[in-house]
């Protein structure tokens, strides 16, 4: 029990030390340790529907192609990949 106490004690201390950010980092990692260890309720917060592009919005435009807007490009979309490509290396 002591040890125990003196670990949360440990976690705490080392948590408020830590930014905003990193702290969120270690809440998210200590909900998918709960996961992966079979504890896979849902919070409130959760159970929220989201759009997809909520769900990604820090990894939009992390990839750079240099196509471009794809939706707005009907004609390359039609002829395949292949003239997208090409369209790239010339």
């Amino acid at each position: 029990m002591t040890q125990t106490v003196r670990r949360e004690t440990i976690i705490l201390e080392r948590l408020q030390s830590l930014t905003p950010q990193q702290q969120q980092s270690v809440l998210d990692f200590i909900e998918f340790l709960q996961f992966k260890g079979g504890d896979r309720k849902i919070n409130e917060e959760e159970s929220e529907e989201i759009s997809m592009l909520s769900a990604a919005q820090e990894f939009v435009g992390c990839v750079d192609s240099g196509v471009g807007d794809l939706s707005l490009r009907k004609k390359e979309l039609k002829a395949g990949y292949k003239a997208v490509c090409e369209e790239i290396l010339s």
